[in-house]
């Protein structure tokens, strides 16, 4: 359907064009030509006399048409006085101004789907209709379960499950560097950063050997080197293999507050390098804008654990605006989905919970959704969720 729409949209341009010469139509283009522009009003200093200079600016120089996005609030003090806040009375008689003005002059004009010109939201988006994520709480059988992460004092009840507990070794490694002092990328919860504009290597090192299934990268930020680095592992610390390399995954807008998980196969070892090399990424071969800008590799922590986890789940639970790849298949240590209890409706609204657990250790999970918390952050007055 689509190709035969797109065949029909040339047929009907070509037969517009038909007895024109290219001479003739390169200098005297056709409207559909014409290119458009993207029209800023920034920091709520926008005027009619400014409107009509621009529109009519944009008619000297062959535009076609605006696309019009206003940006940020009035700043202290306003640049112009008094200053046209998003969506106030005044706002919207000058926004109909412009549009009669660009009108007049035979130019098209067209508006971002909110304002602050990077995300969709307003002041009249609740929490309940706002951008969701999936979030939870573990815990063992308790009397009352903990509530997940609750945003923008919104939190809403999917679902209650357990599950055996699963049996695994976790462990303590000592962590090193190439390229300075690293000792804190284990530590939970760390702000330090650890950086690097050279190829360089951060290396775990474990007492006995130790099993890792899946990896948690911090940044404190946006940094999409962080994310591009090789594995090897060694049994001896001076013979090293190959194990992998993360892929990153595809980066939206705000969201650096949330970390990325890789899930790996199965792999057992004493000594964990991660590898960093900047070839491949200079400035402006990234399709993440922070990268463009500054090769480096900024880290704020690097957990390896024994359980598995869903790759790039962040992405998938609607934390974050990502593109995630797609799951690597689980080993064995996964909880089959047989032995997952659906205990909802054993929990009371405020937590309660009315379930004897089965003879063994056991797991409960809680899960639901709240608000991302995500604005338009630059919206000004039309800031919201």
């Amino acid at each position: 359907m689509k190709k035969i729409i797109s065949i029909a949209v040339i047929l009907l341009c070509t037969t517009q064009l038909v007895g024109q010469s290219l001479d003739s139509l390169f200098l005297h283009p056709p409207p559909s030509a014409r290119p458009w522009v993207f029209w800023y009003w920034l920091n709520a200093a926008v005027s009619r006399e400014g409107i009509k200079a621009d529109l009519q600016a944009m008619k000297e120089a062959g535009i076609g048409g605006a696309y019009l996005m206003t940006i940020k609030g009035k700043t202290d003090p306003p640049l112009i006085d008094p200053p046209v806040e998003q969506l106030t009375p005044q706002w919207w008689d000058i926004v109909h101004y412009a549009m009669k003005e660009a009108d007049s002059l035979g130019l098209q004009i067209g508006m971002h789907v909110s304002d602050g010109f990077a995300l969709a939201g307003g002041p009249w988006i609740t929490p309940e209709l706002s951008m969701q994520k999936v979030v939870w709480t573990i815990s063992s059988p308790k009397d009352t379960l903990p509530q997940p992460e609750t945003n923008e004092g919104y939190y809403k009840d999917i679902a209650v499950l357990a599950y055996p507990s699963p049996l695994y070794t976790d462990a303590t490694p000592v962590v090193t560097s190439s390229n300075g002092d690293a000792h804190y990328l284990a530590t939970p919860g760390n702000k330090e950063t650890f950086k690097s504009m050279i190829p360089c290597w951060v290396q775990y090192a474990y007492e006995k050997p130790f099993t890792c299934r899946s990896i948690i990268i911090h940044t404190n930020g946006n940094n999409y080197q962080a994310h591009r680095l090789g594995i090897a592992v060694s049994d001896d610390g001076v013979n090293f293999r190959p194990a992998g390399k993360m892929e990153s995954p595809r980066h939206g807008w705000q969201d650096t507050d949330a970390d990325v998980t890789y899930s790996i196969p199965a792999t057992t070892a004493r000594y964990f390098r991660f590898l960093y090399d900047n070839a491949g990424s200079e400035p402006g071969a990234e399709d993440l804008d922070a990268a463009k800008w500054k090769q480096s590799l900024k880290v704020a922590g690097i957990t390896l654990s024994p359980l598995p986890r869903i790759h790039q789940y962040e992405g998938k639970t609607g934390a974050v605006w990502r593109i995630s790849q797609p799951a690597i298949l689980p080993d064995s240590l996964c909880i089959p989905l047989d032995k997952i209890i659906d205990i909802t409706n054993k929990m009371e609204a405020n937590g309660a919970l009315h379930w004897k657990a089965p003879a063994g250790n056991w797991t409960v999970i809680r899960i639901g959704h709240t608000s991302t918390g995500h604005t338009n952050a630059t919206g000004g007055a039309g800031k919201g969720l």
